[in-house]
């Protein structure tokens, strides 16, 4: 079936609770599993509150160590259940892409991530990099929700 899945995570309550059930998949298949984390660079202009208040190197520290405790999440879980796996920090401007890019770079023969689950004005201001993942990945797409 699929032999290498990469699980990208923001952290968020929805990625912890589909992480889960996707390293338990991962068992059931045999498969090994990637973890992502997409850092977005750091922007003097921006409407992201850590920016507004990091310099450059606190922003950077700062999302490293968030990335880092994402993915050790990612591990343990998949130490408890015996599941092969790597993780991997990533800087991007579009986090879509990278997860895509991140796929096709480590030969994933599947993705498995959540959907926050927006809907209405939020998700049309916010977007959803779930939605965007389905929309232009080749491989195919595996939503928790």
């Amino acid at each position: 079936m699929f032999r290498h899945i990469l699980f990208p995570t923001d952290g968020e309550a929805p990625s912890r609770a589909a992480l889960a059930q996707c390293v338990a998949f991962a068992k059931a298949c045999g498969a090994r599993l990637t973890g992502l984390h997409v850092v977005p660079p750091f922007h003097v202009l921006t409407t992201n509150a850590a920016m507004l208040r990091d310099t450059p190197e606190t922003y950077a520290a700062h999302s490293q160590a968030h990335a880092r405790a994402c993915l050790e999440q990612v591990a343990e879980s998949a130490r408890e259940q015996g599941v092969v796996y790597e993780t991997l920090i990533v800087e991007h401007e579009a986090p879509h892409e990278a997860i895509i890019d991140a796929a096709r770079s480590h030969h994933c023969d599947l993705i498995a991530m959540a959907s926050h689950g927006r809907r209405g004005m939020r998700a049309l201001l916010i977007g959803s990099e779930t939605q965007k993942v389905l929309t232009h990945s080749k491989l195919p797409v595996l939503v928790y929700r």
